[in-house]
């Protein structure tokens, strides 16, 4: 069967996006995934914190003094606590060397005294460069006001700056943000327990769907051999403790968790305009649409062709398969009328041709949209 589709350059684009090899044809089935990778336990989960501290150790690479005025006022304040009387020469100090910065990190629910955490550092003033910095002690409150644990430690900078005596410089990354592996100790603990859960666990998704759901409440009742789970809606999935777990959650957690479910999936066309990045769902289908441009025409041929087994294979039948050919034919000036593009054709079957076309991802999404528009797009557009 032949079919000649006449489209317009940038149409053949937003095809060619949905031929990625990455994209399944339908009835293709999806990866599975653990359910701890695509669901939290209700009540457990990670806290913010926050903190504001000095960095010092820089190479005159810190804020400036007449800038940045907190950075003094709190450098003062720190040498005032240590028995240091700086606030009568607070107009001659220099802050060159040192940084105002916000630490955040995560707390676990479950983080218990003693136990370390890692956090990020972030410039808040004018800083060059945070490079060689060490952070001193520097209090990490949640949003009830309360210190949760405390910062100190040399950064890490993910990059570099050079600075030449011209005024030229040389940078790599950003160097006014940094990290701290293990560089805060919980102080003070949340006090969440997991006995706290009850005999009822509930498990939440963390993209909501009701299949999905629907699935994991399987994966978990076929586990157990017994009807422990209901889905409640399509993000939370209730489980009842059987009586033998009572003393051992985390047995049964760990059970749980570690179950296979295939996520069921929405045919979604994710696009950035500022990088020209997009990115398709394994649903994403286009319906039977007319379309034209200029001279250009795509002609897709598909044909039979019969896979026989070896000799002497027992086993083995013959199989009847599809191929499709795809080729770009020569402008011609009597070409213009519109044609119709047929359900036969599949997304995958166009995927290999129309790379070759060599269209650019800036023109896919000029053209994606003119076919959400055309209500020819069988999927969401989310534009970023």
């Amino acid at each position: 069967m032949t079919r000649t589709l006449t489209t317009m350059t940038h149409l053949l684009l937003a095809l060619v996006l949905s031929l990625l090899p990455l994209l399944a044809t339908p009835g293709h089935a999806a990866a599975s995934a653990r359910i701890k990778d695509i669901a939290d336990i209700e009540g457990v989960r990670d806290n913010v914190l926050v903190g504001y501290g000095l960095i010092v150790g820089l190479a005159g690479t810190g804020d400036s003094s007449n800038a940045i005025p907190f950075t003094r006022q709190s450098l003062a304040n720190m040498l005032e606590r240590l028995g240091v009387n700086a606030k009568d020469v607070l107009a001659q100090i220099k802050t060159k060397n040192v940084a105002a910065v916000m630490v955040t990190a995560k707390l676990p629910s479950l983080a218990r005294q003693g136990s370390r955490i890692d956090v990020a550092v972030s410039s808040l003033g004018d800083a060059k460069s945070l490079e060689g910095g060490m952070l001193l002690a520097t209090p990490l409150m949640a949003a009830d006001g309360q210190t949760y644990a405390v910062a100190q430690g040399a950064v890490v900078v993910g990059g570099f700056l050079a600075t030449g005596k011209d005024g030229s410089t040389l940078s790599k990354n950003h160097t006014t943000v940094a990290r701290i592996a293990e560089g805060a100790m919980v102080e003070r603990e949340t006090g969440f327990e997991l006995a706290q859960l009850g005999s009822t666990l509930r498990f939440v998704l963390r993209q909501p769907d009701f299949t999905t759901a629907t699935r994991l409440k399987d994966a978990i009742n076929g586990a157990f051999n017994e009807p422990l789970a209901t889905a409640d809606d399509n993000a939370r999935i209730s489980v009842m403790v059987p009586s033998r777990y009572q003393n051992q959650l985390t047995a049964i957690v760990q059970k749980i968790e570690n179950l296979m479910v295939e996520p069921a999936s929405e045919a979604r066309v994710i696009i950035d305009e500022k990088t020209g990045t997009i990115v398709m769902g394994e649903n994403v289908r286009i319906a039977p649409v007319a379309i034209s441009h200029a001279n250009l025409t795509i002609k897709v041929t598909e044909d039979k062709q019969i896979s026989q087994p070896l000799s002497f294979n027992v086993a083995g039948e013959t199989v009847v398969t599809d191929k499709s050919t795809i080729e770009r034919i020569d402008d011609d000036p009597n070409k213009g009328k519109f044609e119709i593009l047929n359900a036969g054709a599949s997304l995958s079957d166009l995927v290999s041709g129309l790379n070759t076309l060599g269209v650019k991802p800036r023109d896919i999404i000029s053209i994606l949209q003119n076919i959400k528009a055309a209500g020819a797009l069988q999927a969401e557009l989310v534009i970023l």
